[in-house]
């Protein structure tokens, strides 16, 4: 992988579960990293469910490697669209490049 594929800034989040001051559960997203990618959309695919026409499309976005990142993660480019890790792939098992397979969420 050379670096210079690598050019889609994104950001790689977890879900995270806080307590506010009532004592009450508040769920949002705490920040992994913020790093650089090489971004390939592989397919894109029209669901056809209720009469309603639905798109779906899949990424693969490969990362310098970073711990601690599983499909209940998610993945915001730097357009605005949100990814939804479905996969996490150590490349050659090296512990230097990661790759995502993510589905675009709604």
């Amino acid at each position: 992988m050379y670096a210079g594929r690598m050019d889609t800034r994104v950001t790689v989040q977890r879900p995270e579960t806080t307590r506010d001051e009532f004592g009450g559960v508040v769920e949002g997203w705490a920040l992994i990293a913020s790093t650089w990618a090489a971004v390939e959309p592989l397919t894109g695919r029209e669901l056809f469910a209720a009469q309603a026409t639905q798109t779906e499309t899949t990424y693969r976005l490969t990362v310098r490697y970073m711990a601690g990142v599983d499909a209940s993660c998610r993945v915001l480019l730097d357009d605005g669209r949100v990814l939804g890790i479905t996969a996490v792939i150590d490349l050659r098992n090296q512990h230097r490049y990661v790759q995502f397979l993510c589905r675009e969420l709604a």
